[in-house]
């Protein structure tokens, strides 16, 4: 049977490592074939960390992240190829999205930046690979962000109904997929950031695995508040944002009185901040016809999270992306497969309806084998 495959690598704002996914083009709607993750080495890790926390660093301590973020791609690359007995022969491309350390849209110089030197992904591969998707984008006028409703669009979209792709990562993000209408899609809010940053400050722990901690904890409604007061809610689509808004010290400017409360209250706080600031977005867009909320990412575990947004959303149908046929933990990977089959391929890939940009256009810079 014909393959035609393409291997979409993701590292996001959680920070905990490295996403790999394997996609048949061949197939119509593209099928997953594999999927594996590879952890986050601990130095690698604290070092990031450090860098999204301050936005300061040296050129040699970023040109050495730079280099290490390449090695570890190119490893997980390598070592989940011989896991799934793949060949790089087998690969037409690779997708790797990189690592974020700084997304600044809206400035007078508007930029984003993701580092990994795809030069070693290609050379220690030996499978062409496809990176630095953001900047076309905004070279062309748009905000670099979200990329991945396009891909949404083709997987999920139906005629009969409102459905809503939502992506909580260390932000949140949403693809719109209605009826007769230019998708759209943009970041909402924080998704597991605050609160990853509030367990790991308090308890050493990457995550709230379960929403174990937070539901031991009571909702502080006086915090709540002063947290959905943020002018990011207010401003008009499309827009991003990410860790250097929605961070520690961004919370402890919020409020004065946050050594007054039990950590565990806090936590619960912020998990109940994600999703209504979440659900506020999605309520403004409900639709007299069927509305699908479709969740994904790491959030889409979280138990308090998901419970949350089947209450506070009576209208809509709260279901995984999973049931849907496609894996929560890879859909971003997926989408940077997709992406790099469309610039092979030469076809455009963003949507001007969703970045802002003046044309659409094929993303993504070639690093040949």
């Amino acid at each position: 049977m014909t393959k035609n495959l393409y291997l979409g690598v993701m590292s996001g704002t959680s920070l905990d490592g490295v996403d790999l996914c394997v996609m048949d083009f061949a197939k119509n709607p593209p099928k997953l074939t594999a999927c594996g993750f590879t952890p986050m080495p601990e130095d690698l890790r604290t070092d990031l960390s450090r860098l999204l926390k301050s936005g300061e660093t040296s050129l040699q301590k970023l040109g050495e992240i730079d280099h290490r973020l390449g090695l570890l791609y190119a490893e997980s690359i390598n070592r989940f190829l011989a896991e799934h007995q793949l060949s790089a022969n087998d690969i037409q491309a690779i997708g790797c999205h990189g690592q974020t350390v700084w997304h600044s849209p809206n400035g007078k110089f508007p930029f984003t930046m993701q580092i990994g030197d795809m030069n070693l992904v290609a050379a220690h591969t030996g499978i062409t690979t496809i990176a630095d998707f953001r900047r076309k984008d905004m070279a062309v006028g748009g905000q670099g962000a979200p990329l991945v409703p396009a891909f949404h669009e083709g997987i999920f979209a139906s005629p009969e109904r409102l459905t809503v792709v939502l992506n909580i990562g260390g932000i949140s993000n949403i693809s719109v997929l209605a009826p007769q209408q230019p998708t759209i899609g943009y970041d909402v809010s924080v998704g597991n950031a605050l609160m990853d940053s509030w367990i790991e400050l308090h308890q050493a722990k990457r995550y709230d695995k379960n929403a174990e901690w937070a539901t031991t904890g009571m909702l502080i409604p006086e915090l709540l508040d002063c947290l959905l007061d943020e002018p990011f809610f207010k401003l008009p689509a499309p827009k991003s944002t990410g860790r250097e808004l929605f961070n520690l010290e961004w919370l402890a400017k919020k409020s004065a009185n946050l050594t007054a409360y039990r950590p565990e209250d806090v936590q619960r706080t912020l998990a109940e901040f994600t999703a209504q600031s979440v659900v506020n977005e999605l309520k403004s867009l409900e639709s007299k016809k069927q509305c699908l909320l479709l969740a994904c990412g790491g959030g889409a575990r979280n138990p308090l999270l998901m419970q949350r947004f089947t209450v506070l959303l009576p209208n809509w149908t709260v279901a995984t992306t999973s049931e849907y046929g496609l894996d929560i933990d890879y859909v971003e990977a997926a989408a940077f497969a997709w992406l790099a089959y469309q610039r092979v391929h030469n076809l455009t890939s963003n949507l001007p309806s969703v970045t802002g940009a003046k044309e659409p256009v094929s993303l993504g810079v070639i690093y040949p084998k």
